[in-house]
């Protein structure tokens, strides 16, 4: 592989390695249609990379797509919408929204990619106030197989329109999106984090399911297991120690008031809630900002067995074969709502995200264990969050939602260019 291909394939996960036949550097939708156009003459799959945080799927002589260079932002601040192209990460659409009070529900991570972030559904910072990112999609830009580019909206193509939002990279390449913003231009939020070693984890986590019991729709938090390394690179209040947090984002006053019965369930290692500009929000997660190596997948809970989810926490503590992070999102609130698209599993109460850092094998061990536990109350799994085990398709979507994509698929798909191998709903 030349040194262009591979700096095209490089992205923020460094444990998969991808070897497609063809890298097409795309700078403009003319440049998606002529990849999908000579894939389609060659007979090779297609699949797409914007910010390498997902996998591409399986490109192994195929035709890959970079977009990371389709990076333009447009803000409507009367309408309140943006026009994101495939490339955008998060951190550009706050930036440009915030002068005008405006944000987008984007995630945690202001690195990840905009556009398939929202394909996947896109549980964000304020999900309970507002739902799904997909919820909130005006209109998409796709190259389909015939190598058309079609502007797809809820009016023009609604079963197409309902596909893309929740299993996008099936159905084509989405150059752009135009999305609805939310008038927030502070909020409250940071998190509370407790030394694992010095409380029961097991007795945080009863207490942060008990205590999101009480909150309004409006409040949306997760729950965070992490043992750290006893590394120098790392800040010394967190070498060594393993860290139990609750983050929480809430758009009220009344934030101060709500968190309160947290602040009772022992010492508090670290506190950083406050209320901050929404452009500083990323902060409430501090998630990773470096490449690295990493597998994990998730469960969508129906409902929440604490005795189970307790010994989840020991077989993933310190103790386990490989650093494990442990992340529980509070669901419900606006999540909960039907909205005209493909995004499964609107009833579920918790998602429970396991992820290792280093090799898959080594990661399995502690993984499969943990996730075999959660089964019996375990809906399905969410597409955004199959860290490199999406080449199981098993749970992303349950029966009706996948039968109706598959239908689709033989319409707008029908030689399978675009594989579903991450989605999982066709055959």
């Amino acid at each position: 592989m030349n040194s262009h291909a591979a700096e095209e394939l490089s992205g923020f996960q460094t444990g998969f390695t991808v070897r497609p036949a063809h890298v097409f550097a795309a700078a403009s939708a003319d440049d998606v249609i002529a990849a999908v156009r000579h894939a389609a003459a060659e007979r090779l799959p297609v699949t797409v990379q914007a910010t390498g945080h997902g996998l591409p799927g399986p490109v192994e002589g195929g035709v890959l797509v970079s977009t990371r260079r389709m990076d333009r932002v447009s803000v409507d601040p009367v309408e309140r919408t943006a026009r994101v192209q495939a490339g955008v990460r998060w951190g550009q659409v706050v930036e440009a929204a915030a002068p005008h009070g405006l944000a987008p529900l984007n995630g945690s991570a202001p690195g990840v990619g905009a556009v398939s972030y929202t394909l996947g559904g896109g549980l964000g910072i304020l999900a309970r106030e507002f739902g799904y990112a997909a919820d909130h999609v005006r209109s998409l830009d796709v190259v389909t197989a015939d190598g058309r580019l079609r502007q797809v909206t809820r009016e023009s193509a609604p079963d197409l329109y309902w596909a893309l939002l929740g299993a996008g990279h099936g159905f084509g390449v989405v150059t752009e999106l135009e999305i609805g913003l939310v008038p927030v231009r502070t909020l409250y939020g940071g998190s509370l984090a407790f030394d694992g070693r010095q409380v029961d984890p097991a007795a945080v986590l009863r207490a942060y399911e008990a205590w999101t019991r009480t909150v309004p729709d409006g409040l949306t938090s997760s729950f965070a297991a992490v043992p750290y390394p006893d590394l120098p690179a790392l800040p010394p209040h967190l070498r060594g120690r393993y860290v139990l947090s609750v983050r929480v984002a809430h758009t009220g006053a009344d934030g101060e008031r709500l968190v309160a019965p947290l602040r009772e369930v022992g010492p508090v290692l670290a506190d950083s809630l406050r209320e901050m500009p929404y452009a500083e929000s990323h902060t409430i997660h501090s998630d990773p900002d470096f490449p690295h190596a990493y597998y994990g997948d998730s469960a969508v809970l129906g409902e929440f067995d604490l005795a189970t989810a307790g010994e989840v926490l020991r077989r993933t503590g310190p103790g386990a074969g490989a650093m494990t992070v442990v992340q529980i999102n509070h669901l419900g609130g606006a999540l909960a709502a039907a909205a005209p698209n493909s995004v499964p599993w609107r009833e579920g109460r918790f998602l429970v995200r396991l992820l290792t850092v280093g090799e898959r094998a080594k990661a399995q061990e502690v993984l499969d264990p943990a996730f075999a536990l959660l089964a019996p109350v375990t809906l399905g799994r969410a597409v955004n969050f199959a860290f490199g085990a999406g080449d199981r398709s098993e749970g992303l979507y349950d029966e009706v939602t996948r039968k109706r994509l598959a239908g689709l698929k033989s319409q707008y798909d029908p030689a399978s260019l675009f594989p579903d191998h991450v989605s999982g709903f066709s055959g």
